[in-house]
């Protein structure tokens, strides 16, 4: 599609009169474009499926383009507090853990050092 041309923007009354037309009297989606004026019948395909799903409603908001993922919701302040608190218990656990495993592969290692030991 060349530049600067924008693409064409159909009224959510006659997206339902094309829609309304192919479930109702049973036209096809190229004789409901022809008809409507609408370019390519695929557009009357996912209106069709709006219509269906959200009825007529759903065929007055705009879709263009892809939905925004935008900055992530705030989580309210007691679920942000106890997420952080547990995030922090965690870590604590973790380093406890850590400590631990140290302890007792010293301590393995110093029994096989005896053991090697004794035996000579």
């Amino acid at each position: 599609m060349p530049k600067g041309i924008p693409n064409k923007r159909y009224t959510p009354e006659l997206k339902q009169m094309a829609v309304e037309a192919v479930v109702k009297e049973g036209l096809s989606y190229n004789e409901a474009a022809r008809i409507y004026g609408i370019d390519g019948h695929g557009s009357i395909q996912s209106w069709e499926r709006i219509y269906l799903t959200e009825g007529p409603e759903g065929l007055a908001l705009e879709r263009r383009g892809r939905g925004s993922t935008g900055r992530p919701k705030k989580l309210p302040k007691d679920v942000e507090e106890d997420l952080l608190a547990e995030v922090q218990r965690l870590r604590a656990e973790n380093a406890y853990l850590k400590k631990l495993q140290a302890l007792v592969l010293e301590n393995e290692r110093r029994r096989q050092k005896k053991r090697r030991q004794s035996k000579y």
